[in-house]
Order: structure tokens, then sequence, then C-alpha cells
């Protein structure tokens, strides 16, 4: 069985020959990477290390964009028992100083002009750090190349041909892989110890219920310092599937039709993104192409929820679906490249509705739910256990359990070491075997998981009642005005939402009923814009109880920012930065 990242690096170069395991960009043209030559690459790149003098349970820093060379960066030092540290490469350059500090590294790996311009911003404080590898482009003074590194390892290789294979066999399971720095909703960034076993326990995990072959083709965008996107690339390396790597998120659509992959994994925020461009564009449609599609999609609903009920479809129903898809789906299908299997959601809470409005498209949304310090699967909806609205049942080898006050604690070999220097945390977050989540939650009858809420960001109002923040955020983001949502009101009278608005629609909006703007910062302050939003939303939420519903709104004149601090870089809102942010505004609100 393989138990370590190095067994499972060494099993997939021996398994699985192949001329593209991996796919990047190059001059303008997808680049493959054949086996022998990721092989070749990662152990040259481990006995270079290792000729720097970076040993067992060393830190090695990489700070770049993905790429071929990020993963083999990382298998190259994990081979030689060190421990990696990615740093997502939106952060700035005291956050950046921060985890390199804290977790002591001895080698920064980085990549491109404008990442070295932060490390470059805080070197001279970095003292422990002993050597500054560059992965690509031009090297920085002191800094060495990523074929100098190669270089090293070839000499050393030929010294002693045998020692790359020793040094990778003596890596314990138990031994830690990585210390990943949660990107923090609250206060400062946790360093989680995850080890080998915690990676290799959802690997196989995940191996023995989806579905992952050397056959397939995925597509790599969420940044490999996302736990998810890291441990679904070992994974994909487990089985030999052929890795793409989209050039940015802002590519995302030119890549896709490019790699046309079988298998993706996404955050709820890129699939709303996809859901409101579908949905903006059938309105922008003529009367007649808007009967056609709400008329597919309603066969396609009829058609999922057959699936899901395990129940054959008849000859008409199966009639309409042909020509829905001919007419429909194959358009929407043919944009993510036309041969997806099934995309992977995670990162975050999908709205049900995006789901359901997917899979009756012909697009299957698998959504899970984990953390760092769970390396990160906890539990996953799969082809034969798949329902909406729930994160699907434990993984195998994974207990779940619901505390008095409704927290979620699981149990298992995926659980994180500790945090990193943070022993007291470390002991609240894990008690008695069981780690402490955070979320809020149940077990429906069918032994599925379903989230709520994060307990810290539930809403108690002035008179005492709980309120679930992020489902009424969701229900909000699926109309195609609105962008982004945040919910406030914590012992206030009343719910209040933060709104982004969809500029697009709402310029149109105002030109459509004559209203007067100077620029968007003056749009969102207009009386019957506002008024506009809140008639919107009480449409929109016409079930919620009433010490629910969303009583009076701001509109944003732009969308959250990462750099601004207000974004986690996985895309979650840092609820306590943007009410402290926008505090002055939220207080005018409850004045009357």
């Amino acid at each position: 069985m393989v138990e370590t990242i190095s067994q499972l690096f060494l099993n997939t170069v021996k398994s699985y020959p192949k001329d593209a395991l991996m796919l990047y960009k190059k001059d303008g043209e997808y680049t493959p990477v054949s086996t022998s030559d990721f092989e070749a690459g990662v152990k040259e790149l481990s006995l270079g290390l290792q000729s720097l003098g970076l040993g067992k349970g060393d830190k090695l820093v990489i700070f770049s964009d993905n790429s071929p060379f990020w993963v083999m960066t990382d298998l190259a030092n994990l081979c030689l028992g060190g421990i990696t540290v990615p740093i997502y490469t939106s952060l700035m350059p005291e956050q950046v100083k921060y985890i390199i500090d804290n977790s002591d590294a001895k080698i920064v790996v980085c990549a491109g002009s404008e990442l070295w311009a932060k490390v470059a911003a805080v070197r001279h404080q970095l003292d422990k750090v002993e050597h500054f590898i560059t992965l690509g482009g031009d090297a920085p003074d002191g800094t060495l190349t990523l074929e100098e590194i190669k270089e090293k390892g070839r000499e050393l290789g030929r010294q002693n041909p045998e020692l790359f294979e020793q040094v990778a066999a003596a890596v314990q399971p138990d031994d830690i892989a990585s210390l990943i720095y949660t990107s923090g909703t609250t206060g400062l960034p946790k360093g989680v110890m995850l080890m080998h076993s915690n990676f290799m326990s959802n690997v196989r995990a995940i191996d023995e219920i989806l579905e992952f072959s050397p056959a397939d083709t995925t597509l790599s965008f969420l940044p490999l310092s996302h736990v998810l996107e890291r441990m679904v690339s070992f994974t994909y390396l487990y089985k030999g599937c052929t890795i793409g790597y989209a050039e940015s998120v802002e590519t995302l659509g030119e890549n896709l039709q490019e790699i046309r992959p079988t298998i993706m994994v996404n955050v709820p925020r890129i699939l709303e993104k996809i859901y409101a461009k579908v949905i903006d564009n059938v309105l922008a449609s003529p009367p007649l192409k808007r009967k056609i599609f709400y008329w597919a999609l309603n066969v396609g609903k009829e058609v999922s929820r057959h699936k899901l009920q395990h129940k054959p479809l008849s000859g008409g129903l199966k009639f309409k679906h042909k020509i829905a898809h001919k007419l429909v789906f194959s358009k929407i299908i043919a944009k993510t490249g036309g041969r997806v299997r099934f995309f992977v959601s995670g990162g975050g809470p999908l709205s049900k509705d995006i789901a359901e409005f997917f899979h009756a498209v012909g697009i299957l949304i698998l959504e899970g739910y984990g953390l760092t310090e769970t390396s990160p699967v906890i539990s996953v909806n799969t082809f034969d256990h798949l329902k909406f609205g729930a994160v699907g049942p434990p993984i195998p080898g994974v207990e779940v359990k619901i505390a008095e006050d409704g927290e979620i604690l699981t149990k298992g070999p995926h659980v994180m070491k500790g945090y990193y220097k943070m022993e007291d945390l470390t002991r609240e977050a894990i008690r008695d075997g069981w780690f402490y989540t955070g979320d809020i939650g149940h077990l429906d009858e069918d032994g599925y998981l379903v989230i709520t809420d994060r307990k810290k960001d539930i809403i108690v109002t002035a008179g005492g009642k709980n309120v679930a923040p992020q489902p009424i955020e969701n229900m909000l983001k699926i109309d195609p005005y609105i962008e982004g949502a945040v919910l406030v009101g914590d012992r206030r009278r009343f719910i209040c939402a933060l709104i982004v608005p969809n500029f697009e629609k709402l310029e149109a909006h105002a030109k459509s009923n004559s209203i007067a703007y100077e620029s968007i910062g003056d749009l969102v302050k207009q009386e019957p814009v506002i008024r506009f939003y809140e008639e919107l939303i009480d449409r929109i939420t016409p079930n919620l109880a009433s010490y629910e519903k969303v009583k009076k709104v701001i509109l944003m004149g732009r969308d959250f920012e990462i750099e601004k601090g207000e974004m986690t870089p996985s895309l979650k809102i840092k609820r306590n930065i943007v009410e402290e942010k926008y505090q002055a505004e939220i207080d005018i609100l409850y004045q009357e």
C-alpha cells in the first residue's frame, strides 16, 4: 500500500508512462511534460536541494503560480523528507514575511517578477532563509536558478546513483509533509501541520469512491497553495491522470476549450459566475430563445429528478431530453470543452439551486466539505450517493458526529497533527481525538452531512434569534442583479446586507428607468436604485422568517477584494474585516 507521497511519486512514474502527464502554456501553446521528464525533473531537483543542505524536517517555501515546476519542486522536497510551505500569490509582502519567518523556512522558491518584488520588499528581514531559488524568468541577485539546482542534483546523482531512492524510502507516514497556513477569515494565519499519512488517507479514500483513471484529463486552476487543489493533484498523479494547468482565472474559459478536461475542481464563486453568465445571455436573448431555454431547463430538471431517484426515463421524456440537449444543453457543455464527466466543488457552500441547474444541463457537480486541518476532505457526494443541498456522506475511514450546540466534529487519519508553534490552539481544536471544525450542521436521515454555517458567522439578533447568513447570501447571489452579498445584524434589531451589484445589469436598469448618474459610486447611492434592490431582495426571499429578512441594504461601488483584505485567497469573505471597514455606513442603517 502507498503510505507516503514519496511512494506515490515512485509508483506513478513506474505505473503510468505517458507522453503528456502534464500540460502547461509556453509561448502561447500548451506544451506536454512526459512521465520520464517529470521523473527526471523531480529526482534532479530533490538531489539538488539535498546538495544545498536541505534535509528531513527542513522547510521549503513555494511562492509561485501553478505549473508542473511547482509540483516537481513540492515532490522533490517531500521525497527527501522536507516540509513544503506553500504561500498564496495574492498575499502582501508583510503576510509573506510572516509565513516565511514563522515557518522557519531554509529555502524560498519563487517565480515571476511581481512575486519576487514582494519577497524583495522583506528579504532583509528573512534571517533564517539560507537560499532563494527562482522557478523561471530572470534570477534576481543572490538567487539560484532551477537549472542550477538540477545540475547540482545531476552531479550528486552521478556520484551516488542510489541516493534518491534511499532517501525517498526513508520517509515515514507520520513525517510532516506540509505546513499550510490557513488563509484566516479571522486573526493571524495558523500553520497547519499535515503528515504524509494525512494526505494519503484522503487520496486513498477519494480513489475508493470517485472514478479517476489514466484516461482522464484534468484542468488545474485553483492555487496549489489551496489544500484541496494540492490533495487532488496527488490523487491525479496516484491514478495517472493528465494534469493541464490554466494560465489564470481570467483565461479559464479559453483554457477549458484548449485542454477539454474530463474532471475539474471548482469553488462556488466560479460556478456562480458561470451560472450568472448563462442566465444573463438568456435574458438578453429574443423571446423565442428564452422560451426554448426555459422549456429545455424544465425537461432537464425532470430528467435530473428521475436520475436522483434511480427511476427509468419514459420514451417521451427521453425524446424531449434529446431535443433539449441539442438545442440548449450541448452549447453550454461545449463551453467547458465538451468532455466533462464531473466537477468537484469545495472551499465553501454551493447553492442548491446552482447544483440543480448544472445537473439539469448535464454537468454533474459533486459537492464536498472539509478544511485545511482535515487534509481536507471530510465528506463528498458521489455518483451513487448524491443529494443537492448536502455535502455527501463522510468518506471512508472518517468519523463525523454533531456536538450538542450543532458543531461538526470529526475523527480519523485525515486530522492534522496540530498547529505549528501553537500548542494551546491545538489542544482547543482537537479534544479526545475529535477535531472541532467550527462549522454548524447536521447528519440527515440518510447519513448525508448538511452544513448550516460557520459557528462564528451565526448572527444573533437583539431579539435573541439565530440567523445563519450563508444560506441567505447564496439565495441572493443567484439573482442576475446581485454579484455578492454579506449579511450583518449581530446584536442588532434586524438584518441588513452589503450588496455587490452586477454593475452591467445595474447600469442597463438605470438607463431604462432614466436614472441619471455620474459614476458607479454615484449610482449605487441613488434612492430609486436602493429601493429597487430592497424590493428585489423581498421577492427573492419570500419564505424567510420575519427575523431573517433583509430590511435595508448598502450597495457597494465595487466587489470585495483579496488585496484589500476583504476576502481570503480561497475567495471567502472576511466578515470581521468587512464589518469593520463599513462600520460607519452600517451604523447609519440602524439609526432610524
